[in-house]
């Protein structure tokens, strides 16, 4: 496959990313044995959206109350269920995103616990947290957040005397990189076939809900508008027929993102309205892909992962497609605003 290296996904996020199970149950636990009040899940841009999947299941799983909050608006706007004795979650790639180190300091200098998942090594945010996973590589980062960030829910939740079926679920997410892996192996000509058509695509709609919610934030925005300098809005399924739905007409490219959770229906809904209108209707749905040895009572929290290995193909075919690197940017870290 064009750019990817399947022995190094394999040794980064199933050989060192499941090895750091017991190093999250023990600092999961340590807090829960002191006590706290609710989980902030922080983040801005791409790690906003990755905590968005985790809210969701939070929500629709668990009465522990939780709060996701982009870091600069967390900065200023002086949330009332913030306490010293809130837990904090935050992740980042790079481990210098301003805003988020920024809320980082904020919480811990107010007494909160801070827990940080970060690639990159020695920089200002593993320095600021109480608890911190670093990954040590940036490449495929965001598979290996993912991941991690289910044992930590997960383990809270198990922690909190609702999630009895731990053990199996962690097991089971250990059978999740081979599964990443065979999905965008069956997915890849797609990929190829999709950037093809759309190189000169100007505008897209994308459309998620549920679990796929944050997914679909983060590609329209982080990946079609910052790293390609495409137009597209991302919009909810269960707003889709409150105004958007008006500037589908047969040329409007649709991009349905169809996860395995209770809110399948809204995409749905979406999908027969589309499939009627426009001749560019693109579906991923992660019910076509085999998770081998994954129950199906699991499958809906794991389609995050898959969903997002999908679009990465879309993402480098697009960049191959249309000459455009996924690393050029007119604006972003390239001036003072």
């Amino acid at each position: 496959m064009l750019k990817y290296d399947e022995e190094l996904f394999l040794r980064l996020v199933e050989e060192e990313g499941l090895a750091y199970r017991e190093q999250i149950e023990n600092f999961v636990d340590e807090i829960c044995k002191k006590g706290y009040s609710n989980i902030f899940l922080i983040g801005a841009g791409g790690t906003i959206a990755m905590m968005y999947p985790y809210e969701y299941i939070l929500k629709s799983n668990s009465t522990i109350e939780v709060q996701v909050e982009i870091a600069a608006e967390f900065m200023v706007m002086n949330n009332k269920r913030f306490s010293k004795d809130s837990v904090c979650i935050f992740t980042s790639v790079s481990g210098t995103t301003e805003e988020t180190v920024a809320a980082a300091k904020l919480c811990k200098e107010r007494g909160a616990t801070t827990i940080a998942l970060v690639a990159e090594p020695n920089t200002p945010l593993t320095q600021v947290v109480d608890y911190c996973i670093t990954t040590g590589s940036e490449t495929h980062s965001f598979d290996t957040f993912f991941m991690l960030l289910y044992m930590v829910v997960f383990r809270f939740m198990y922690n909190n005397n609702e999630f009895p079926q731990y053990e199996q679920f962690t097991n089971e997410v250990a059978l999740l990189p081979k599964a990443i892996l065979n999905s965008v192996k069956a997915f890849d000509a797609k990929a190829e076939e999709f950037a093809s058509r759309h190189k000169d695509t100007d505008y897209h709609m994308m459309v998620g809900s549920g679990n796929l919610w944050g997914n679909t934030y983060s590609y329209a925005m982080c990946i079609l508008e910052e790293m390609q300098w495409i137009h597209a809005k991302s919009i909810h399924a269960a707003e889709f027929f409150h105004g958007t739905l008006e500037l589908v007409v047969e040329d409007t490219s649709v991009i349905l993102l169809k996860g395995e959770d209770e809110t399948r229906p809204l995409m749905d809904r979406v999908e027969r309205f589309a499939e009627k209108i426009t001749k560019q209707l693109t579906v991923i749905d992660t019910k076509d892909f085999e998770m081998e040895g994954i129950s199906e009572e699991f499958r809906k929290h794991f389609s995050v992962s898959i969903n997002w290995a999908l679009l990465s193909r879309i993402s480098v075919h697009l960049e191959r497609e249309r000459n455009h690197p996924l690393t050029l940017r007119r604006y972003y870290r390239q001036m003072a605003y």
